[in-house]
Order: structure tokens, then C-alpha cells, then sequence
């Protein structure tokens, strides 16, 4: 990594969540490459990869109970003393059709993708509003731009983050933030892992985007020039949508 990009994140202050594995634990390596400070956010935060001694912490926090979200990120902002950058990459999927799903696992779902995103942002904007600077970046997914068979309320969730972020974007515009987000296609990721038998066979996992290669673009939209936003990015396999 170029000593430019280097000195621009040293110091800086990041924010995680979903840290422990796939996309997030990417990124959270790459920031610290980078020279930020990282707090990483999961059920069960895994530093093994990261140096001793390295400028990261982990918090073992279930996003997914948003009843206490907005105070527990709220905790990080002060331990770290700040914060510059929030990575929204925290979220689960179900495959099933939506006739048979039952209404806990749809609000289980909806609590995770998209209300723990929206505590996350009440807890970290005052800070970033108060500096007039600040960068977020939401994990949506393609099936945020197009519903797919058996993914509905994956979809419903995505579609409804990309909403959140564009409306957010335009209210946090004038205080110096930049609210931005990434719609990768499949990635193999360990999400997959926890799907069992519902993914179809046909998924060819290795054809599938790398969480690396994700996390190298959501690097690319932190470390943009200041007078410069890419609203939303879309990344896809070479092989397709799956």
C-alpha cells in the first residue's frame, strides 16, 4: 500500500461491524494497513490475524438486539475518542420462498440489515457532524437493484438500505459527510456456510467475487479525494449474477 494512502488513514478512526469474517474482517485489515485505528464490531470478534500491539480492539456486540445498538456504539465512539469512518457491512440472509417465511425470521432479518444500520448511524453522526467530516459506507448487495426468487426479504431489506443511504447522503451532504454505498454481487463469503442445503448446487462459490476483492473497492471509496463521492458502487463476478 502507497505511503500516500498510508498517511491519509493514519490516525483516523474506523468503525466495522460484521469484523470477524468475510468482507468486514477485509476490510478491518486493509484500514490497519492503513494506519487507522479499527474497532471491530461481531458476535465474536476474531484478532488473530491482526499484530500484537496493533491500533485494532474488538467488541463482542449483537447487532441484531437493537435494543441496545445506538448505546453500545455510542461506547466505542468514546473509548476510541472519536470516529471518521463506519463500515455498515453487518447482515444476514434467508432463502426460502415468502409464503413459508415465518414473521420472526423476516424481523430477525429486518432488525440486523437494516435497523442496526440506522442505530449505527444515530450513534456515530453527531461526532462526525461535530468535526464537519466523516465517511459511511453501507453493504448493500445486487439484490438491493433487482429481486431474485427465494431471496424476497433479503431483497426487501436491500432495496430498503440503498433508500436509507441515499436520503441519509442528502441530509449529512451540507455537515461535511460522506454517506456512500457498495452493491457486490456473490461473494464467497461464510454467509453461504450458514445456508445449509438451501443453496442451490448450481453455485459455483469459486466463480463468486473475493471478500478481498469487495473490500479493496470499499478502500477505494474511503480513500477518495475530498471533494469527490461515489454514490453508489456496483461490483459483479465476471462470471454473472448467480
Amino acid at each position: 500500500m502507497s505511503d500516500s494512502v498510508t498517511g491519509k488513514l493514519a490516525g483516523k478512526k474506523a468503525i466495522v461491524t460484521g469484523a470477524s469474517s468475510g468482507i468486514g474482517k477485509e476490510v478491518a485489515l486493509m484500514l490497519l494497513q492503513a494506519g487507522a485505528q479499527v474497532s471491530l464490531i461481531s458476535r465474536n470478534p476474531d484478532l488473530s490475524e491482526l499484530s500484537t500491539g496493533s491500533k485494532a480492539k474488538g467488541y463482542a456486540i449483537d447487532l441484531g438486539d437493537i435494543a441496545t445498538v445506538s448505546a453500545s456504539i455510542q461506547e466505542i465512539v468514546t473509548d476510541m475518542g472519536g470516529v471518521d469512518i463506519l463500515i455498515n457491512n453487518a447482515g444476514m440472509a434467508y432463502i426460502g420462498e415468502l409464503i413459508d417465511m415465518p414473521l420472526a425470521e423476516w424481523q430477525k432479518l429486518f432488525d440486523l440489515n437494516l435497523t442496526s444500520v440506522f442505530q449505527c448511524l444515530q450513534a456515530t453522526l453527531p461526532t462526525m457532524r461535530s468535526q464537519k467530516s466523516g465517511t459511511v459506507i453501507n453493504v448493500a448487495s445486487i439484490a438491493g437493484k433487482q429481486g431474485f426468487p427465494n431471496w424476497a426479504a433479503y431483497s426487501a431489506s436491500k432495496f430498503a438500505l440503498l433508500g436509507l443511504t441515499q436520503a441519509i447522503a442528502a441530509e449529512e451532504q451540507p455537515h461535511g459527510i460522506k454517506i456512500m454505498s457498495i452493491c457486490p454481487g456473490s461473494v464467497d463469503t461464510p454467509l453461504w456456510d450458514t445456508l445449509g442445503d438451501k443453496v442451490p448446487p448450481s453455485f459455483n462459490r469459486s466463480a463468486m467475487l473475493k471478500p478481498s476483492t469487495v473490500a479493496e473497492s470499499i478502500m477505494s471509496l474511503v480513500n477518495l479525494p475530498s471533494d469527490a463521492i461515489i454514490s453508489d458502487l456496483v461490483i459483479m463476478p465476471n462470471a454473472g449474477t448467480f
